[in-house]
């Protein structure tokens, strides 16, 4: 499995690292950016009417990631995806899936897949699935309207039930007890450097959280840290999962929304009325439950 960073983590582990998470004004350090100048139509997507006249829209999401969006049999399945074909069901078309492999940030994911496109071999979407929400990175990146917020995100602890019969597991029992976490990741980070690093010896690194709870399954570790969706998506009846504090972590949620290229305001608005309707229905939260998912709201 390719290795994968979640840009979501790497706005974090900057909160997180550096302690600059603002009260006050986001935009306090705002700097114009240049626009986009020169760019013909079929490498920034396609407004509004555009896409009803062709009957179909589409959808960056990213590969090999369930719960979230991942191919079986040929077939696009995940959280991720039920979403997108319910937006595009609103607007009345089809919705078509670019699975693409996550840059090395979000301002790669964001310029490769909604604004300017990959130098080489990749295409522009009309939305990208999965982006999570920051205020100050939302006046950083003015070419993309942020929009459609879905859900929020939080980190979560697996652990083995039969290890833990009644307590369950806090980050200090892992100065003892193994725990596996995603490779690079914000639960990697957070837990190489809580109590000065006295953590790292129990630490077990895996490709994604989801090989790391099949560890947990076979008992190579005790836990697993990782975002709660993932977690559950990888419990069995050996299992089972819990939200504790989280001491000394500076996001420990989040809330998840898409992208939209800025120059197509009309279909963000869409998008987002979409997702609205959705959401106040329960059709969004039917989506996670039926993947077995705690959907947790997001903060509009």
């Amino acid at each position: 499995m390719a290795k994968r960073f979640l840009p979501t983590f790497m706005l974090v582990l900057g909160l997180l690292l550096t302690g600059q998470a603002r009260a006050a004004d986001p935009c306090a350090d705002y700097v114009p950016q240049a626009r986009p100048q020169n760019t013909g139509r079929d490498i920034v997507g396609r407004d509004l009417d555009k896409i009803g006249e062709q009957g179909h829209m589409l959808f960056a999401v990213y590969e090999d990631y369930p719960p979230y969006s991942w191919e079986e049999s040929g077939t696009p399945r995940g959280v991720d995806i039920d979403i997108a074909r319910l937006i595009a069901g609103d607007l009345g078309v089809e919705a078509r899936f670019n699975f693409v492999a996550a840059g090395e940030n979000l301002d790669a994911d964001l310029r490769n897949n909604i604004w300017k496109g990959a130098l080489i071999g990749g295409r522009v979407s009309n939305v990208m699935m999965r982006i999570p929400y920051d205020s100050a990175f939302k006046c950083r990146v003015e070419q993309v309207a942020f929009t459609g917020q879905y859900a929020g995100e939080s980190i979560a602890i697996a652990y083995s039930k039969a290890e833990y019969p009644e307590e369950k597991p806090v980050p200090a029992y892992f100065r003892f007890d193994l725990v596996g976490v995603e490779n690079d990741s914000i639960s990697d980070f957070y837990l190489s450097s809580l109590v000065g690093g006295q953590l790292r010896a129990n630490m077990r690194r895996f490709p994604s959280t989801g090989a790391a709870m099949e560890a947990l399954d076979a008992g190579e570790v005790k836990a697993v840290m990782g975002p709660l969706a993932e977690l559950e998506h990888g419990l069995t009846d050996k299992s089972a999962v819990h939200q504790p504090p989280l001491a000394g972590f500076a996001v420990s949620r989040w809330t998840l929304g898409v992208a939209v290229n800025f120059r197509y305001r009309p279909l963000a608005y869409a998008v987002d009325d979409a997702i609205y309707a959705a959401l106040q229905d329960g059709r969004i939260a039917a989506i996670y439950e039926s993947y077995g998912l705690t959907h947790s709201a997001p903060e509009r």
